[in-house]
């Protein structure tokens, strides 16, 4: 099955020759691999680059597996650059198998795998691409130690808009199986609920329960799965490290201490399988600390942690909806507004949530997301926030269903949920 990915394959193109390292990273299985040695790769062919000028390394691959010492790949690497007159491409995918534990864990020990890419980088005629499933290792440290000549490009699981045309379903039962099975490219191949379930079962234990965990030294991966699933029970809500701890001690699970509840955090956002919305004061015009809300990068395995047991479908389109806005290369923040109420005679202070507070360079947009609005009550009650914040940005209110797209009086705009996912400008409609 081909499922064209433009978004990414365009800014691989547009980045080409530009003396950079382009650091292609993601979560494992969201079709890394197959944007670069498929969709790139077959584009340089139809470009008339001959397929001897394009040096691919998939270091996952056990016939590759000498090529993770550092010193072998780059022997073999300048064993395959011949005419310095012509332009070469290297393409090498899950780098961070080139880097060893010690390397990973001690910052004080140089990584070897860096100097190999500062030496192709010193070579004019060659043009490097490198996928990997940690940020901490691999797109924060290269772009420290090319003090800017790293060139990120992050690539998620599939969207709403590129799942549907691949499953071959109408817009409501392709919605029922990505918020079910989530967007991981492969949930397309398999033939069955059954299958798609097993599959997305054996990614959480065997490849990303098992990578974070030697990745990080942990000994005992208990206590990482057990907040994996207390993240993925929260999705949607505020949480810290102090609420998780307190969360382990009600339901009897072995403590973990805050310290290390904190770190495990960090992990799992290094490795992508969550990300981090922090609060921020509308009208103060600052971050809050904490608490904070993490998102699932892909439902499906968020689904898959918990049994299949746990599909509220309320925060499951929240969720949805802010991974659709990272997708598009917004800043995505929880707002907060602060207004004062009376109540018995008293003046009280009230803070009222704003999803999504989206940022992308001058543009703003201040979203809420609306599983059903049936009446005028809960319109009053979703717009509550949005009509006490003192600008002039676009204020929006993403609604499930086939709500027609109106602007009420108050100026906030509404759209439904397939308008917002299936059209990249819908924030501007």
């Amino acid at each position: 099955m081909v499922i064209e990915r433009p978004r990414y394959l365009d800014r691989l193109i547009s980045h080409m020759h530009n003396g950079l390292i382009k650091v292609i990273t993601g979560i494992r299985r969201c079709g890394k691999s197959y944007l670069l040695f498929d969709l790139f790769y077959d584009y340089l062919l139809s470009q008339g680059v001959p397929q001897d000028r394009i040096i691919t390394v998939p270091l996952d691959d056990a016939d590759y597996a000498e090529y993770t010492d550092p010193d072998r790949l780059n022997d073999y690497i300048k064993s395959r650059i011949g005419d310095s007159s012509q332009r070469y491409y290297v393409f090498i995918d899950e780098a961070q198998y080139a880097i060893t534990k010690e390397e990973m864990r001690n910052p004080d020990i140089p990584i070897k795998l860096y100097g190999v890419l500062n030496g192709l980088l010193r070579k004019r005629n060659v043009d490097v691409y490198v996928t990997g499933s940690n940020s901490k290792f691999l797109s924060s440290d290269i772009m420290t130690e090319f003090r800017g000549r790293g060139d990120e490009i992050h690539i998620a699981p599939l969207t709403f808009s590129e799942f549907l045309p691949a499953s071959g379903k109408d817009k409501y039962d392709a919605w029922q199986d990505y918020t079910y099975y989530g967007g991981l490219p492969h949930i397309l191949e398999e033939p069955d609920e059954l299958s798609k379930a097993n599959y997305l079962e054996r990614l959480n234990k065997e490849i990303y329960l098992r990578d974070i965990c030697e990745r990080y030294g942990i000994s005992d991966g208990s206590g990482m799965e057990e907040l994996m699933k207390v993240l993925a029970s929260a999705i949607g809500s505020l949480t810290n490290p102090q609420k998780v701890s307190d969360t382990f001690k009600s339901s009897g699970s072995k403590g973990i201490s805050m310290p290390t509840i904190a770190s495990y955090l960090t992990y799992l956002q290094e490795s992508f399988l969550v990300r981090k919305s922090e609060r921020y004061d509308i009208k103060g015009r600052r971050y809050i600390s904490t608490p904070s809300k993490y998102y699932y990068t892909d439902m499906g395995l968020r689904n898959a942690l918990l049994n299949f047991r746990q599909y509220e479908e309320t925060h499951i389109m929240e969720n949805v909806i802010y991974n659709e806005l990272i997708c598009r290369g917004y800043k995505v923040d929880v707002g907060v507004v602060e207004v004062r109420t009376d109540e018995d005679g008293k003046s009280k202070r009230k803070q009222l949530e704003v999803d999504f507070v989206v940022n992308q360079g001058s543009r703003k947009y201040y979203i809420q997301s609306a599983f059903a609005m049936p009446d005028a009550e809960k319109l009053e009650q979703e717009q509550a926030s949005l009509v006490r914040i003192p600008d002039s940005f676009r204020k929006i209110i993403v609604v499930g269903g086939n709500t027609k797209l109106w602007k009420n009086e108050q100026g906030i705009t509404i759209m439904g949920l397939f308008d917002f996912l299936l059209n990249e400008d819908s924030l501007d409609l």
